[in-house]
């Protein structure tokens, strides 16, 4: 039985997605709909096809302000937080001393003294903490935990723009693009619009009140999105090869054989710098690479690799029809077009290695 202590928290949207039938587990320390009546293949397909609509209220959010607040977050993501404009948008690591991974992030900076992180839901705790923990009083900054100001929804797919312009005042010319950010009145509601995303689709993130987003919801619905739950969001990102923390990044392994070290501007003197810059001049031992496989069988995480190697996330493919995964492989083996063989609970499989991304329109 669960005490007071130990019971999963609930978005502002759980009424809702109990009433529409939603499948809800533990996750992050929320209970969350990982997938609705219809099932995963098709809410995975109305967002690769039309437009489908997650609550992500689960995820964190801090806020940095005041006259030290970039040069702080220089200190502290791995970008370079100088390049992020006024309503612009910026994916980022944070970084442990030795180069391992905390976090990946996206900033928004909504003034120009003024910037959002949003964090992942398993991490928040930790991350503000090492926020907080870098402050010191020559800063001249102020970090704020915002996670309980925010319930946030991502609408995803083709029609996903079209569908939120409808419903937000100023229409399709005041929706922000990619990588963009804008304060505007979605549904009568005030909300923080984000052009970023993580299905592979176009999209915005409505980042509100809680109590604002049961009715943004409804509208959206009533608009024409469906709702999809985590196990959607899981296969859609797989297939773009878009990491998940906890499978894919970890503390125990660095941004540069994780694939990320385009984020990494070492120039910036970010903390762990100096351990990705060494990284990245020896060369990693092993990489995180795609794989599909050539037969039956569906991987998942923890799978070993014959000869070497691990898988961290894996899935059976609503758009590929196929077994697919990421995996870190010996540096040799990581090349597109190499033959692999996964141990699945005792089966061999056979896969090769793919270029990123898995899945791509039109293909």
């Amino acid at each position: 039985m669960s005490t007071p202590e130990t019971a999963l928290r609930r978005t502002s949207l759980f009424d809702r997605h109990q009433a529409a039938g939603a499948k809800l587990v533990p996750f992050a320390g929320w209970e969350m709909p990982v997938q609705y009546p219809d099932g995963i293949r098709a809410e995975h397909l109305r967002v690769r096809e039309r437009v489908g609509v997650f609550d992500v209220s689960h995820m964190g959010e801090i806020e940095t302000r005041g006259p030290g607040a970039l040069a702080f977050l220089q200190r502290l993501l791995s970008n370079d937080v100088a390049k992020i404009a006024v309503g612009g948008a910026q994916y980022s690591v944070l970084c442990r001393e030795d180069g391992g991974v905390l976090d990946d992030l996206f900033t928004y900076r909504l003034a120009e003294d003024r910037y959002l992180t949003v964090t992942n839901a398993a991490n928040h705790a930790k991350d503000l903490a090492w926020f907080m923990r870098q402050v010191v009083a020559s800063d001249d900054v102020e970090v704020v935990d915002r996670a309980a100001d925010y319930a946030m929804l991502a609408v995803q797919g083709p029609e996903a723009r079209a569908l939120v312009a409808g419903l937000t005042e100023g229409g399709a010319d005041a929706l922000p693009g990619r990588f963009k950010t804008a304060e505007l009145s979605v549904a009568g509601a005030s909300a923080l619009v984000c052009g970023t995303g993580y299905t592979g689709e176009d999209g915005v993130e409505l980042l509100l009140a809680p109590a604002a987003a049961p009715a943004v919801w409804d509208a959206l619905l009533a608009a024409g999105a469906a709702p999809v739950g985590l196990a959607a969001r899981d296969t859609l990102r797989l297939e773009v090869c878009f990491h998940l923390y906890g499978n894919d990044l970890m503390e125990s392994r660095g941004p540069i054989e994780a694939g990320l070290g385009w984020c990494c501007k070492e120039q910036t003197g970010f903390i762990g710098s100096e351990a990705v810059a060494a990284a990245r001049a020896a060369g990693p031992s092993e990489l995180l690479a795609p794989f599909v496989f050539t037969g039956p069988g569906i991987p998942r995480q923890g799978n070993s690799v014959v000869g070497g190697g691990e898988v961290t996330s894996g899935t059976l493919s609503p758009s590929l029809e196929v077994g697919i995964g990421m995996a870190y492989l010996p540096v040799e083996r990581a090349v597109p077009g190499t033959e692999i063989e996964i141990d699945v609970r005792g089966k061999v499989r056979a896969a090769v290695v793919k270029e990123k991304p898995l899945f791509r329109k039109g293909v």
